[in-house]
């Protein structure tokens, strides 16, 4: 999409308000369908420097995720430009990749389709 969804805007725009990391949702990128929930951008950049200073080669990266922001600073007065997953997970096929869910930072302008909800497989 050239001009991101206004209303997936609104829904980024909540997570970042709320501070809540409980908005579930599907959307698809370039051919890929990636699934998770949203998190707050000041919340995923802390996991993922948390992340980057337990590895040994990739610690010095954790810098450039930090950030100052406390979790009950008012939010910011401009529109988020990308969604903040966390526990998501890739699709293909049958699988959901990693299995255990990764952290995925994506511009609103890529998204082409989403639908709320954490899609999964079941073999039943």
């Amino acid at each position: 999409m050239s001009k991101p969804d206004e209303l997936l805007v609104d829904i980024a725009a909540l997570v970042e308000s709320e501070r809540s990391n409980q908005m579930s949702l599907t959307v698809v990128v370039a051919g890929a369908v990636i699934t998770g929930r949203l998190a707050p951008e000041a919340l995923w950049r802390r996991r993922v420097a948390e992340v980057l200073k337990d590895s040994a080669q990739l610690s010095p990266f954790a810098a450039v995720f930090e950030t100052d922001e406390a979790p009950d600073d008012p939010p910011r007065d401009t529109a988020p430009t990308h969604l903040h997953f966390h526990l998501a997970r890739i699709l293909q096929g049958s699988l959901g990749l990693p299995e255990t869910g990764g952290m995925y930072r994506i511009a609103l302008q890529d998204v082409s389709a989403w639908s709320v909800g954490d899609l999964s497989y079941s073999d039943n």
